[in-house]
């Protein structure tokens, strides 16, 4: 079985906007980000983006957009990410378990990679990405203080590179 991280994209990844990141002109990679996937690889965890697009479902952009913003985030970190699973719905224009904090992404990825959820974590910065990873038991890390108190991650840090440090600290234990 692998072991992997699961990575919200918005506010993990890239910097986040309200009203969302979809041309490469935009998309700002965060300080430390490929350093930080270096290093999980290094360390074998299989890299999986999980990733609400709500914006395609409101027709603000496309999905081919969306693509690729993650063409370039894959070409700025060498290709180590493994794979991306979007949810292109919002749920008050449609209803879908795709759809953080449905858990529908994850599910694809663990049947797809044959995945180890107790050997794995989930990164995010909202409620919605925590959710589904600990329905599942999947060990969660919070970045940042914007999680509701009854969703707060097993682990709270600042950046993408305090969690590897909770990862690779801690192991598989």
């Amino acid at each position: 079985m692998s072991r992997c991280v699961f990575l919200d994209r918005d506010g993990v990844l890239n910097k986040d906007n309200p009203n969302y990141t979809y041309t490469i002109e935009k998309f700002e990679i965060l300080p430390g980000v490929v350093d930080a996937l270096a290093k999980l690889k290094k360390a074998g965890y299989l890299l999986v983006v999980v990733t609400n697009q709500s914006g395609i479902d409101k027709g603000i952009y496309s999905i081919d957009q969306m693509k690729e913003c993650h063409a370039y985030l894959q070409q700025v970190c060498d290709g180590m990410i493994d794979h991306f699973y979007f949810s292109p719905y919002h749920r008050s224009i449609t209803a879908s378990l795709l759809t953080k904090p449905g858990s529908l992404m994850f599910e694809k990825a663990i049947a797809k990679f044959d995945i180890d959820v107790r050997a794995s974590w989930m990164i995010g910065d909202r409620g919605r990405d925590l959710i589904p990873a600990r329905t599942l038991g999947i060990r969660t890390i919070q970045i940042g203080d914007e999680v509701e108190p009854e969703n707060r991650g097993d682990f709270v840090v600042n950046d993408l590179a305090g969690a590897v440090s909770v990862i690779l600290g801690r192991g598989d234990r």
